[in-house]
């Protein structure tokens, strides 16, 4: 099936290659370079908007993603020893970058202008705190190579999801574009849920950003400005090492030396979806629950939490064993829109019992920003605009706002100074705090 699509408002008409590219062409490039499945997008899928609002900007003559996947070992990361399951990230994912630079470099020399973002890092860090260019997830999905698991991590029909994801960007269009999955190799049967240490993962299907991030993320970006804070409050070296344990600061040593290691991932390994992957576990069902999944939960580590947070209540109930540690996020919001984007993100349900309350944010000054948060029946929703009438009215100079959430100003020199009003119970907005520990 030949693609012919017109072009988009925002892409530049070009009449330079009068024929699409052959994806078989593109294919075997790919698989040369050490790709295990190819995919192809058109940059106008609506599947892909988000990421295209991204792309054009730095890339304005996109026509094609060209989306692939590299297997990863299963056994390395179904190990509870993290440095194996790490070295195979860290490899595979150097993989993919490799293929993209191949894939990019012999497109360059038909003339064809691409680009390649990063499976991981480099990252664009002046776009804090959404640093990515792409998101690599709804391109695979959209390219047939997948579909989202409850876990969150794409599952490829064959492969599972032990594998990592790349996408290459080109100025022409692919002669025959790929479909998007059918069904979700997704199993359903939660054992996802099982081994994760933090609670993240719901057995309903529901996501706790979070606890995930705050955990399994610690010594990646916001957990390593946790740890530098940590160390500029620390009046003495014997006061930081009451602060922080040896294999901890070892640790972070090694994440900045050698690139930054997750510290559980576990939901990717426990996954028994995929053709290549499902065998065992429709065997015997009960050897891979005592083989795979206990000794995860078996494990003895330190678990990172944020105080009061539904994560720590998580550890604490399901498993003893692990040792909690209290710990910020770090993720601070860097502007009134950042911190209305990420409430649903960073919601915690469990601290949220009991509470029945409509909030009505009003930010003036440097931002115009003005939204509806309704927190009811453990869930958040989030408006624009004030709609309804509200039990909580907060109007605030936005600066002063950011400022209050990350600690520079108090909230009494706020009010009293009027950069921050409130209109209602002020016992709202304590309870509103409750739901967003950091």
């Amino acid at each position: 099936m030949t693609h012919t699509s017109q072009p988009s408002k925002t892409t530049p008409t070009r009449t330079r290659n009068k024929r699409p590219i052959d994806p078989d062409w593109i294919r075997e490039i790919c698989l040369a370079a050490g790709a295990d499945d190819v995919g192809f997008v058109s940059i106008d899928n609506e599947a892909v908007r988000s990421e295209r609002d991204r792309i054009l900007p730095v890339f304005p003559k996109a026509r094609t993603l060209v989306s692939f996947v590299v297997r990863t070992s299963r056994g390395p990361l179904r190990s509870p020893d993290r440095s194996l399951a790490n070295n195979e990230f860290h490899a595979r994912g150097h993989d993919v970058d490799d293929v993209g630079r191949a894939l990019v470099r012999a497109l360059e020399d038909r003339g064809i202008e691409a680009i390649n973002p990063s499976m991981g890092f480099p990252m664009n860090m002046d776009n804090w705190p959404e640093p990515w260019l792409i998101s690599h997830k709804p391109i695979a999905v959209a390219a047939g190579l997948g579909a989202m698991g409850i876990h969150r991590c794409v599952i490829h029909p064959k492969f599972g999801n032990f594998i990592l994801l790349g996408t290459v960007i080109l100025e022409e269009e692919v002669a025959e574009l790929s479909q998007p999955l059918d069904y979700n190799p997704c199993l359903k049967c939660k054992l996802c849920v099982a081994g994760c240490p933090t609670g993240a993962i719901k057995s309903d299907g529901a996501f706790d950003f979070s606890a995930c991030y705050t955990h399994n993320y610690r010594e990646f970006m916001t957990g390593f400005g946790d740890w530098v804070e940590t160390v500029a409050d620390s009046g003495s070296a014997k006061e930081y090492r009451k602060r922080v344990e040896d294999k901890e600061t070892v640790s972070m040593w090694q994440s900045l030396g050698f690139g930054p290691n997750y510290k559980a991932a576990y939901c990717i390994g426990v996954c028994p979806a995929g053709e290549d992957v499902i065998a065992p576990f429709l065997d015997n069902r009960k050897g891979f629950l005592n083989d795979v999944v206990k000794p995860l939960q078996k494990k003895e580590e330190v678990i990172y939490a944020m105080k009061g947070s539904d994560a720590a209540d998580y550890v604490t109930k399901r498993f003893p064993h692990k040792e909690l540690k209290h710990v910020s996020s770090g993720l601070r919001p860097v502007s009134a829109a950042s911190f209305i984007r990420f409430l649903p993100f960073l919601f915690q349900p469990g601290q949220s019992k009991g509470l029945d309350a409509v909030y009505h944010f009003d930010f003036n000054g440097a931002e115009t920003q003005q939204h509806t948060v309704r927190i009811s029946d453990a869930t958040i929703s989030v408006e624009e605009g004030l709609i309804g009438k509200a039990d909580l009215h907060m109007r605030a100079d936005s600066k002063t706002w950011v400022a209050f959430l990350r600690k520079d100003v108090g909230l009494l020199r706020a009010l009293i100074t009027r950069k921050i009003k409130l209109s209602g119970d002020p016992r709202l907005l304590i309870a509103f705090s409750k739901c967003f520990p950091s």
